[in-house]
């Protein structure tokens, strides 16, 4: 078994306030796709409201809009990302690709060798600040240290 170090996720402060993530360009990739706010949300698993709450926040951090959107009528309304908010997207997923080809350079061979570890049967640690126990409940009756009456 070999592990590699397969994705980084990172988020870009840019200003006070302004942030771009995974979340927010996979939003702006399925809204350029979809068309609409409403698909692009329901195709991330979010509500309308936070999806437009993060593409507002991007259409006003920035100097310029990231999407704009078209009212309905005959012709129909929609959304649709900006060529700059496209420029956004591409500079942002080439970052991307650039940061995960210099996590393998710089801990692929970590990453392999906590897969030998894994192999050998190591047990995994556990987390930082996690606990182990676990305390048996009875399975009916009162609970003798949450009551109120001492016996």
């Amino acid at each position: 078994m070999s592990l590699a170090v397969t994705r980084v996720r990172f988020r870009i402060d840019l200003a006070e306030g302004l942030s771009i993530g995974p979340g927010k360009i996979d939003l702006l990739e399925l809204l350029d796709r979809e068309g609409s706010i409403s698909a692009a949300a329901r195709a991330m698993g979010i509500s309308y409201r936070q999806a437009w709450l993060l593409l507002d926040s991007l259409n006003h951090g920035f100097g310029e809009p990231v999407f704009q959107t078209a009212t309905g009528g005959r012709r129909g309304g929609g959304a649709r990302t900006t060529p700059f908010g496209r420029r956004l997207v591409e500079r942002y997923r080439a970052l991307e690709k650039s940061i995960d080809r210099v996590a393998q350079q710089t801990l692929g061979d970590l990453a392999q060798a906590g897969a030998r570890a894994v192999t050998r049967g190591a047990a995994p640690r556990a987390k930082a600040g996690s606990s182990t126990v676990r305390r048996k409940l009875k399975p009916h009756g009162r609970n003798p240290a949450r009551s109120k009456r001492r016996p």
